[in-house]
């Protein structure tokens, strides 16, 4: 066969899909759809790696606080940055005080003028804050004059909340390169290099196949909608002389048609929804459109994949179709289908992976390609499976009412067409249970307890320098939201100037704060407490190494504090424990620790040594306040602009183990959306296609009762079907790469059952939504005719 005659074949195909009036646009349309939906998502994600890369770019490029000993000297072309950022509901918002200190300083990306003392310049989304009702409470934090916005390359998202503020007198606070430093550019001159994570490596690989395999399912279902009206037109090409495979060329070229107009369609979805991410956050993060722009090589390849697939799949679909001049042989009993050869690809899969079961982080990153070949062929293994299964069934399926009977019987003749609606459904649930199972399996691995007890304690206060303890923890106790304050004052102290001097830790608080730390038979302002840390229950205790190990706390001992704040010249002060001295043990204080050496009451500390100590406050909040944190906040801004309260977490989590299950968040709600949208099409298009059956029911007496749960037993039996393969296959996957990592197998159920649920709630979204068309096709006069 000549190439021109293949292309003679196709061009026919195209001009029927075309040209063949009403019926034919309606087909080609309704393919295109549902392609051009499955193209957008696709080269959505195509463009993910570069929003990736611009956003570190980003952050990268705008590098100031570098926490370097080596302090840059001050020149024309130096600049003072503090960091002063702060959190509004538990959103982080990026703040800089900027300080020129000559007239070739630096500008920060983005920024045209720097903001003079008092002046401030802010991102859109910030400025859209503090403008409306929301950001009141945050306005009161940043009180400062808005003079100018941040443009596009100075933030990483779109709705990302940062800002620069004038500032003067920086110097004077210590340049410490970590909380105010002094820079000559922008972006961090020696850049470290992170050593990757075998298993985070594994679960991005991971994700991008699951999110990406029911995309390329249901491209493949929708070049084939309208099937049974196509292959009527082919009959009746039979009959005027077209051979069989001619036809079935002819055929390709009408699906390569809707593809085509797929990919137009798609390309016009992708730019909508790339113009709306610019307005939208997800789970926290947030792009410009400017990021999504995909690569190049990446989107000729779906742009040549997807048409040469429609052609392949059409060829595919027609091989065990007899199409004669007086008709298409389908409503003669088809074949059986054959198991063996749909167990082979899961089993492949399996093989792929197995041999690095047992890797773990320690073996070295895993084999991509093994990776991504061996989920493949797991999650391709669920779209072999579901025909046979759903054949074997629905044909073993028998009595019952009029409207199980009648959806039986439909899935017995086609069951071929409702397993593939369903395909794209069970292989997303698969994948999702499979991953549900790989990050709560190693979740532990990324995240670690704090030891914080947020029940006496949510946040934490420093005291800045220049301020004391209790007019600050005074100020605090006022905040509306808060309940009540524990005051410390915490250093070091030695016991003799030599190297054999031993180091003690000091604690300064009232009595009713060092009851938070230790139990006291007594207290009274001006007592002294030795504090010894008792063995745990086991017997092992929780030795502390600084306190009851350290300085030997005596009657009458001198303790020298360290007042200096240059380490290359040190001075100290020193103070004498007094005659009468108190034992007290050790309990866990708010942050989880015990602490042993020396406590000690206001009354009794001397104000020379007081310079020795830092403060720190704990803050306890009425949780039943709206907004109680904030109040702190705007208290501690007040207090020291550049100290931001911290937040007590009983649990952390991995940065880049939490911006991967964002990520995935993010593309299962696009996948589900897909999902939902490609299977209304398709159920409307079936529904298109029994039109005259279903007007021929009703006109011989057929309630539309009975034919409405008739469509809902065909939806019904093949998804239950289907999620229950993909329960098995997901579970079988997840084990499998539990396994790899090494991580005990351990099935988290509400998590499994919620993905199929979801999936579940899909399909009945879908069937609900295709119900009125359905009741508007049931009509006597759908047997009209011209």
């Amino acid at each position: 066969m000549s190439l021109r005659q293949w292309w003679r074949d196709l061009a026919m195909g195209v001009r029927f899909a075309f040209a063949g009036g009403r019926e034919g646009w309606v087909r080609a349309l309704l393919t295109a759809v549902g392609v051009g939906l499955g193209v957008a998502l696709l080269l959505l994600t195509t463009a993910l790696p570069s929003a990736v890369a611009v956003r570190h770019q980003r952050e990268a490029d705008r590098t100031d606080i570098t926490y370097s000993d080596k302090i840059i000297p001050k020149a024309a072309d130096t600049l003072l940055v503090a960091s002063s950022g702060t959190t509004f509901r538990d959103t982080d918002i990026r703040g800089r005080e900027l300080e020129p200190e000559g007239p070739k300083a630096p500008l920060p990306p983005g920024v045209g003028k720097f903001p003079a003392v008092g002046e401030m310049v802010v991102s859109p989304a910030l400025k859209e804050l503090l403008e409306s009702s929301d950001g009141k409470l945050l306005r009161a934090r940043l009180p400062q004059r808005i003079v100018g916005t941040i443009g596009e390359s100075g933030l990483i998202g779109s709705a990302e909340l940062a800002y620069y503020r004038g500032a003067e007198g920086l110097a004077a606070q210590g340049i410490t390169g970590g909380r105010i430093t002094r820079i000559d550019r922008f972006g961090n001159p020696s850049p470290v290099q992170e050593r990757t994570d075998p298993v985070l490596v594994l679960l991005v690989l991971v994700v991008f196949v699951v999110l990406l395999m029911p995309v390329a399912v249901f491209i493949t279902a929708a070049v084939r909608f309208g099937g049974e009206r196509r292959d009527r037109r082919l009959a009746a090409l039979r009959l005027v002389g077209a051979d069989g495979r001619s036809t079935r060329r002819i055929a390709a070229g009408e699906a390569l048609a809707g593809a085509v107009l797929g990919l137009v369609l798609g390309t016009g979805f992708f730019l909508i929804a790339r113009q709306v991410a610019g307005s939208v956050e997800v789970f926290g993060e947030s792009v410009f459109p400017s990021y999504l722009d995909p690569s190049p090589l990446l989107a000729l390849l779906v742009g040549l994949a997807v048409p040469a697939a429609a052609v392949l799949v059409t060829l595919l679909a027609l091989r065990g179709v007899v199409i004669e001049p007086l008709g298409v042989v389908r409503t003669a009993k088809p074949s059986r289908r054959r198991l063996w050869w749909r167990l082979l690809l899961p089993l492949a899969g399996l093989g792929m992976l197995y041999p690095m079961v047992g890797q773990g982080r320690d073996g070295g990153d895993f084999n991509q390609y093994l990776v991504t070949g061996g989920v493949v062929l797991l999650l391709v293994g669920v779209t072999a499976l579901l025909p046979w299964i759903v054949e074997a069934v629905v044909a073993r399926l028998g009595a019952g009412g009029v409207s199980w009977q009648l959806a039986v019987r439909r899935l017995q003749l086609s069951s071929g067409t409702a397993a593939r609606m369903v395909n794209g459904i069970a292989v997303a649930v698969a994948g999702a249970i499979a991953l549900q199972m790989l990050f709560a399996g190693v979740e532990g691995d990324y995240s670690e307890d704090t030891g914080y007890d947020v029940s006496r304690a949510q946040m934490q206060v420093s005291v800045p320098e220049g301020k004391t303890l209790a007019a600050t923890a005074r100020q605090l106790a006022a905040t509306k939201g808060v309940q009540d304050v524990y005051a410390f004052d915490e250093g070091y102290a030695n016991d003799g100037q030599g190297d054999d001097a031993h180091f003690g830790r000091v604690t300064v608080a009232d009595c009713r704060s060092l009851r938070q730390v230790a139990e006291l038979p007594s207290c009274h302002d001006g007592d002294v407490f030795a504090s010894h840390v008792a063995p745990d229950a086991d017997g092992s205790g929780q030795h502390n190494a600084d306190g009851e190990s350290g300085v030997a706390a005596k009657p009458g001992k001198t303790l020298y504090f360290d007042t200096s704040e240059d380490p290359a010249k040190p001075t100290s002060v020193t103070w004498t424990l007094p005659k009468t001295l108190k034992q007290a043990r050790s309990i866990p204080d708010p942050t989880g620790y015990r602490r042993g050496g020396i406590l000690v009451t206001p009354g009794a500390f001397s104000a020379k040594a007081a310079a020795g100590v830092r403060g720190e406050i704990y803050v306890h909040l009425d949780e039943s306040m709206p907004d109680a944190r904030e109040y702190v906040r705007n208290t501690a801004a007040r207090i020291d602009p550049l100290e931001e309260p911290m937040t007590w977490v009983s649990v952390k989590r991995n940065d880049r183990f939490d911006t991967i299950r964002t990520g995935l968040f993010m593309g299962a709600v696009c996948v589900l959306a897909l999902i939902g949208a490609s299977l209304l099409v398709s159920q409307l298009e079936q529904l298109r296609e029994r039109k005259k059956l279903l007007s021929a029911l009703v006109a011989f007496g057929t309630r539309r009762r009975t034919l409405s749960l008739s469509v809902l037993w065909q939806t019904a039996i093949p998804i239950v079907l289907g999620l229950l393969l993909a329960l098995a296959v997901g579970l079988a996957l997840g084990v499998v790469l539990l396994r790899m990592t090494g991580t005990a197998v351990r099935v988290d159920w509400p998590s499994v059952l919620s993905m199929t649920g979801a999936g579940a709630a899909v399909v009945l979204v879908v069937t609900l939504l295709s119900l009125p068309p359905l009741l508007r096709l049931m009509r006597p006069d759908g047997l009209r005719t011209e």
